[in-house]
């Protein structure tokens, strides 16, 4: 970061010196012989740290200073002025327009640490105002996203209610079917069995259905459906016989995954009744 000093005197000759003074320590300098002069190159110029005469024509240092405060606040501001006018700064430091007041005559190292030290103070407050911005920022940002992960959560959330509530009417229509339901993933597990279903083949094997490998738990017919929609990728029909009276049944077969994500069969068990 460039340091610029503004330097304030109604008398050239001090301008001079001062300028001077503090070109070797490679300050950008600006000089101006009076407070109007000094607020015109204020709005030109990033000016970090001022050192201003209090005697001044026209407008004194001290009102000078108080108007920069005002339009331009993250300056650092230092007077440099008689002991005589010791009041009229007092009152200027109480108002907060200065940040530091130096006396004439002046030590040249003393008045050069001075002011080195002013910039590193106008750094630092800078540096602390560019961190606040961009961690307020951050937060507004954090916040936003926040807000778009609280209403992705709230949609996904809905959306799988919804599915949760369309798998339980989809279960209950196929449980109020007068036809058994298989489903049977590529895997041989059974994963879907209605009502019918279940009925039907407990009624020969009391052992469970669902969550069994088809191989283990349906009987030859409905395993021969399953083998033959495999072979073929086409509709299979069979029949089967149930119960002691050997109830017949027909056997529909399908694969699953033409016209959804499913994979695996499908077998639906028709009771001789219902055709």
């Amino acid at each position: 970061m460039e340091r610029t000093l503004l330097l304030v005197d109604d008398e050239q000759n001090i301008l001079s010196a001062l300028s001077r003074l503090f070109r070797r320590d490679g300050y950008r300098i600006l000089t101006a012989n009076s407070g109007s002069e000094g607020l015109s190159l204020l709005a030109e110029n990033k000016v970090g740290v001022i050192l201003s005469d209090q005697r001044m024509p026209a407008m004194s240092g001290s009102e000078f200073l108080s108007l920069v405060k005002d339009r331009f606040p993250d300056t650092v501001r230092i007077m440099l002025s008689g002991y005589t006018d010791l009041a009229s700064v007092t009152d200027a430091i109480n108002r907060g327009a200065i940040y530091k007041f130096l006396t004439k005559p002046w030590e040249d190292e003393l008045l050069r640490d001075n002011v080195s030290l002013a910039f590193e103070h106008y750094e630092l407050t800078s540096e602390n105002e560019r961190l606040t911005r961009e961690l307020t920022e951050a937060n507004a940002l954090l916040a936003a996203t926040n807000q778009g992960l609280e209403r992705r959560v709230e949609e996904t959330s809905l959306e799988s209610a919804q599915q949760v509530t369309v798998l339980n009417v989809a279960h209950e229509v196929l449980d109020a079917l007068p036809l058994g339901v298989l489903g049977v993933g590529d895997e041989g597990l059974v994963a879907i069995a209605n009502r019918v279903a279940i009925e039907v083949l407990e009624s020969m094997s009391p052992l469970p259905v669902l969550g069994t490998f088809a191989n283990t738990r349906l009987p030859r017919e409905l395993l021969d459906c399953l083998k033959q929609v495999g072979q073929s990728g086409q509709q299979v029909y069979g029949k089967m016989e149930v119960g002691v009276e050997q109830t017949p049944w027909e056997i529909i077969g399908s694969r699953l995954g033409l016209a959804s994500e499913g994979r695996g069969y499908v077998l639906v068990m028709i009771p001789a009744e219902a055709q």
